[in-house]
């Protein structure tokens, strides 16, 4: 099947990459004493050894400058409850925590009580990727969220959802 420009425009790719769905993230930590973090749907595992995982972060981003100053960084696996949470890690800066209930570790990691797992890590390495930045973090600690019918937040075709059994 030959392809043309207009395949590979934009808003078309947008809408083709979200055929596929994605886990959604929180990623936090504390900068200049107060929490700062984003949403992020591109989070995998890496590798085993060393531990890594990865998620991509638009080179446009405004917070990504100031997180990526923090000595540990903080992620959490949103729980299918938490499309709300990931819009409001998306929205307005001064407002990304408001009414949530957080863990900071004395490195500066911060993540969501209620999340379905949470990781203590660090910048690994940081990779240019055309419009983005592929983020590489080491694992420092994992924590699973005990949770008893884990179901994980899923981003698909520009909207939140969850996954469902058979």
């Amino acid at each position: 099947m030959p392809q043309t420009n207009q395949d590979l425009d934009p808003v078309r790719l947008r809408e083709v990459f979200g055929i596929f769905p994605s886990g959604v993230v929180a990623v936090a930590a504390l900068v200049d004493g107060a929490p700062v973090g984003l949403a992020a749907s591109s989070f995998t595992s890496v590798s085993l050894d060393p531990p890594l995982v990865s998620f991509s972060i638009a080179n446009a981003s405004r917070t990504w400058p100031d997180l990526r100053r923090a000595l540990h960084l903080g992620v959490t696996i949103l729980a299918d409850h938490h499309s709300k949470v990931a819009r409001q890690l998306a929205g307005a800066v001064d407002r990304r925590f408001d009414g949530l209930s957080l863990t900071t570790t004395r490195d500066g990691a911060v993540t969501l009580d209620d999340g379905l797992a949470h990781f203590d890590t660090t910048i690994h390495e940081e990779l240019r990727a055309g419009d983005h930045t592929i983020v590489l973090l080491r694992l420092h600690a994992v924590h699973n969220g005990g949770h008893a019918t884990p179901s994980p937040l899923v981003f698909h075709r520009s909207r939140f959802g969850r996954l469902h059994e058979e």
